[in-house]
């Protein structure tokens, strides 16, 4: 087993540990929250829990359906081996439903459902807050290549594919999400970071009830409830 070392680094949501093997890391998921590119601060009890258990469950499903990511194995509660990548900054925002900044860029109202699936990009950078782009900004700043742009493309609505069907058995719907992608020493590209109710909106088939961040950034109460729901639901904890 590998062991722990010093932290590499420490983002708003998780720190990462260097270990004795340089090819795995370690991640600590915290309970700190934020919103609006860090503006709007807060702790949600457990969130790191159900992130890192949330996370792994469906980074296991989704390794069974094909799709490599850096996931190693789980540690405990909080913590999680995984290969150490070099992170692509772009951040990959699939949508189903219309909701967030979509409906509000566009002005039309959230619960549109589309025919298909949109695809958006965002530079990977706090300072900028994350500015949206197209995928010639991100060749002419030399983030990836145009195969690797296509390869986290088609990757992306891969995933989409499998976690909408799979979401669908536990009475969620998967409205939009953020994914991240990183490389290996050998170039390969695999699915990085995380997929939880920090990164993805996730609604109550029924209901349309938010289960996600939402509740936070919206301050609708109930966060903590939502975010054990969604774990209950997919893992039964």
């Amino acid at each position: 087993m590998a062991k722990q070392l010093e932290m590499m680094y420490e983002g708003k949501a998780k720190q990462v540990f260097a270990t004795d093997d340089p090819t795995l890391a370690v991640i600590h998921y915290k309970d700190d929250a934020t919103a609006f590119n860090g503006l709007k601060k807060g702790t949600i009890v457990g969130k790191g829990v159900v992130n890192n258990l949330v996370s792994n469950h469906l980074f296991n499903m989704l390794e069974k359906n094909g799709i490599e990511t850096h996931l190693v194995q789980q540690l405990n509660e909080r913590d999680s081996l995984v290969r150490r990548v070099s992170i692509v900054p772009i951040e990959v925002i699939v949508r189903n439903i219309s909701a967030g900044s979509f409906a509000k860029r566009y002005g039309v109202e959230e619960g549109i459902v589309f025919a298909d699936p949109t695809v958006e990009y965002s530079y990977k950078n706090d300072e900028l807050g994350d500015p949206l782009m197209n995928t010639s900004h991100a060749l002419a700043l030399g983030l990836a290549s145009c195969e690797e742009l296509e390869d986290i493309k088609a990757m992306a609505l891969r995933i989409n594919s499998i976690l909408k069907d799979f979401l669908l058995g536990h009475g969620i719907e998967l409205v939009d999400f953020k994914l991240e992608f990183g490389r290996l020493p050998d170039g390969n590209i695999v699915l990085a970071d995380e997929i939880s109710p920090d990164t993805c909106r996730f609604w109550d088939v029924e209901t349309h009830e938010k289960l996600d961040k939402d509740r936070f950034r919206r301050d609708l109460g109930g966060v903590e409830d939502a975010y054990q729901e969604v774990m209950r639901r997919l893992i039964g904890e």
